[in-house]
């Protein structure tokens, strides 16, 4: 009887401790997902591009030899869950890094992240994420307004001739009316409103009540006629794509005769699908390379898309994949110069973003060149001209 139980504590020593040795060999990556809430019809399409993006790397010798074990949750786009999928992460899953996700979310968790020095790369482009008192890595980059064939397919050539709302008859200037529609009341839509409204401010136009237009709207009408009571020759849209197509169209229908700017989330492959001749002209920002566009990347990408997702034709894939693969691959690069230095941690981690100095790792994705320090954080594109950089703290506190 003793040497039974003495043999059954030696095995269980023994699993316990090839148990801990494969732990040590992976490393624990979360991600924060919407695939079924209200901006899901951008956020399936990423988190694909994430899994496919993890297990290319992992492919390729994930980090410096170790396996990344990717912890990929949806969260439908709802605060409180993503508050409780955060800390699961952290107490259960025992993750290294997260990628996140929207707006209010990152808003939400950024006082426990510090705490918990948890480096964490968010999909919000929200100016309030700079504020010193949320000291996180925040990465922004300058749109891409270009005339690629893949963009020209998207929302037309300007070859086309078409005259903007803005000139009016004759080519003369005539003066901007502009309405705002986005969703009331939430932080990713409604971030950069005071900042859109000061600048229409300081170029002379002429700002006209905002439109509420939820998410998941799929009829415009009433704020399409209020906006052509106004008169509005211009339309800022702040939404995803599926309700920035049904207000594009509507307004068509309508003949609000605007031009239309939308911003990132809102400019996509699915556009044209959704709104068809109506977004003819559409202007829209966006971050890196279309999935449909060239980039030195794209053979990996559709290699990885089918491999991983036979079942969704190539057709149907989106920029949000390419985004996706942005996203893991600074992780990537920052989590091999940590584990290179013995400081696989949050601080090592965050220690390693603030080497990258003109990195081009996002080149290959149609991206521009990233440089993190600790005060500043700036992204220069392939031109060498400086596009963006903002005074910040990313120092933790203790």
């Amino acid at each position: 009887m003793r040497v039974r139980i003495f043999m059954i504590v030696v095995i269980s020593l023994m699993v316990g401790l090839a148990a801990s040795w494969a732990f040590a060999q992976e490393i624990r990556l979360g991600a924060l997902q919407d695939t079924t809430g209200a901006t899901s019809d951008v956020g399936k399409d990423e988190a694909l591009g994430v899994r496919e993006a993890v297990q290319y790397y992992n492919d390729s010798g994930g980090i410096n030899g170790k396996k990344i074990r990717l912890f990929q949750y949806d969260y439908g786009y709802r605060v409180p869950e993503a508050v409780t999928t955060y800390k699961r992460f952290r107490d259960y899953d025992k993750v290294v890094m997260v990628l996140g996700w929207g707006t209010g979310d990152t808003e939400a968790l950024s006082p426990t992240i510090n705490a918990d020095k948890m480096p964490y790369l968010s999909s919000s482009f929200s100016g309030h994420l700079c504020d010193p008192r949320r000291p996180l890595i925040t990465l922004f980059t300058e749109p891409i307004i270009r005339p690629t064939p893949a963009v020209q397919s998207l929302i037309g050539s300007k070859k086309s001739g078409r005259k903007t709302q803005m000139e009016g008859v004759e080519g003369k200037r005539r003066k901007t009316k502009i309405r705002l529609f986005h969703g009331y009341g939430l932080p990713y839509a409604t971030a950069p409103i005071k900042a859109i409204k000061d600048q229409a401010g300081l170029l002379g136009f002429q700002v006209g009540p905002d439109a509420s237009v939820s998410l998941t709207a799929l009829d415009t009408k009433s704020q399409v006629i209020a906006a052509k009571g106004f008169g509005a020759n211009l339309v800022w849209h702040g939404n995803t794509t599926m309700s920035v197509s049904a207000a594009i169209k509507d307004g068509y229908a309508l003949g609000l005769g605007a031009d239309h700017i939308i911003n990132n989330w809102g400019f996509d492959e699915n556009l044209v699908k959704l709104g068809g001749p109506a977004v003819e002209g559409a202007m829209g920002l966006i971050a890196c390379a279309l999935f449909i566009d060239e980039y030195p990347a794209k053979k990996k990408v559709l290699e990885y898309g089918k491999k991983l997702n036979p079942g969704i034709p190539l057709e149907n894939r989106l920029i949000r994949t390419v985004q996706g693969w942005v996203k893991v691959t600074l992780a990537v690069e920052a989590m091999k110069k940590a584990d290179k230095a013995g400081k696989l941690n949050g601080p090592g981690i965050k220690d390693a973003f603030e080497t990258f100095k003109d990195w081009p790792g996002l080149k290959e994705f149609g991206g521009q060149l990233v440089t993190i320090t600790r005060q500043t954080i700036v992204i220069v594109p392939s031109s060498g001209r400086k596009s963006y950089e903002r005074e910040t703290s990313n120092r933790w506190r203790d």
